[in-house]
Formats: structure tokens, C-alpha cells, sequence
């Protein structure tokens, strides 16, 4: 029987896989909680204490709990800790979607990071948007700004192929 398995990418070991450039530095981080919430924002903000608005792609955020921004009416909470709100429906007119497992997230750091993303989309690195939702490296992803580090959330099964891409990226401005 033929070996599928051949044609796909072996995922790095993400806990010790690190890409290294000039300028640039690019790991996985582990640990966060993310939950997806839709629906009355406000009402999410009142209930959680977090801000309901979310920022939007290439926004800062700051702190271990923030949200980025994906539609007018939905957002991606992330915290270092749980979250006190439980998944499902809530009265106030919001739902909440537990999305750890669905999500990847890596991180890039150091002065290169515009020219990185410059590779990645056409949107301006220098100018925030209103949502964090982006094609990015061709697949639709999550980004934004975790204090002076960028973020970029995809989903778990494209990690791969976005970790490919990045080397490929980072090997590009390495030669010039």
C-alpha cells in the first residue's frame, strides 16, 4: 500500500524548534489559553473584565490576558490563565468557544519583523487594522503585536506549512 505519509511535512519538535535570522527570531509559544467568543462583545466585556473591543491586525496588546479582534461581533481571547467564563452559550447574548487545541501560535522577534511580514501580506506592519484576521503567508491567520514581539495564530493543522514558509522567509532575507 502506498505511504501518504511521504508527501507531508514532519512537524518540527515545537517545544525546541527555533528559526534564527539576521534581525529575526521565530518560535512556538505554549501555554495560552484561547477561547473564541461571539456575539455581544459588550456584554463579554461586563462579564469577563476584559476589554469586549479586541485590537486588530498588527494592534499592541499588552498584559497575560488580552483579545484580538476577528469580526465585528467575534473575537480571540488569550490568557496565560484559565478563563472564569465557561464555554457555551450566556444568557447576556454571548457564546464562548474553547479553541486551545485548535490553534498554533508562534511568535517572531527582533528589528527584522516588518520586513518578515512585508513577505507575508500586503498590509502595512506600521498601521493597525481593525481586525487581526489576515491572509497571511497565504492562509488565513490571527496577528497582532504582544507587547514589542508579533504574534500569529493559525490553525494547528497548517503550523506545518506556515513553519516552512518561515524558514523559507527568514532564508531569503539571510541572503539578501
Amino acid at each position: 500500500m502506498r505511504n501518504l505519509a511521504e508527501k507531508w511535512t514532519v512537524a518540527p519538535d515545537w517545544q525546541a524548534a527555533v528559526i534564527e535570522a539576521p534581525g529575526l527570531t521565530i518560535r512556538t509559544v505554549t501555554g495560552l489559553n484561547q477561547i473564541l467568543v461571539s456575539g455581544d462583545l459588550d456584554a463579554w466585556a461586563r462579564v469577563s473584565g476584559l476589554n469586549g473591543a479586541g485590537v486588530g491586525a498588527f494592534g499592541v496588546v499588552q498584559g497575560d490576558s488580552y483579545a484580538a479582534r476577528l469580526a465585528r461581533d467575534r473575537l480571540l481571547a488569550v490568557s496565560t490563565a484559565p478563563f472564569a467564563v465557561t464555554a457555551g452559550w450566556h444568557a447576556e447574548g454571548f457564546a464562548v468557544t474553547a479553541i486551545s487545541a485548535g490553534l498554533h501560535v508562534f511568535e517572531a522577534e527582533g528589528t527584522a519583523i516588518d520586513a518578515f511580514v512585508a513577505r507575508g501580506t500586503t498590509l502595512d506592519p506600521r498601521q493597525a487594522g481593525a481586525s487581526a484576521a489576515l491572509s497571511f503567508a497565504g492562509i488565513s491567520a490571527i496577528v497582532y503585536r504582544h507587547e514589542d514581539r508579533l504574534r500569529i495564530h493559525v490553525d494547528r493543522g497548517l503550523a506545518a506549512y506556515l513553519w516552512t514558509w518561515m524558514e523559507t522567509a527568514a532564508g531569503n532575507m539571510s541572503a539578501g
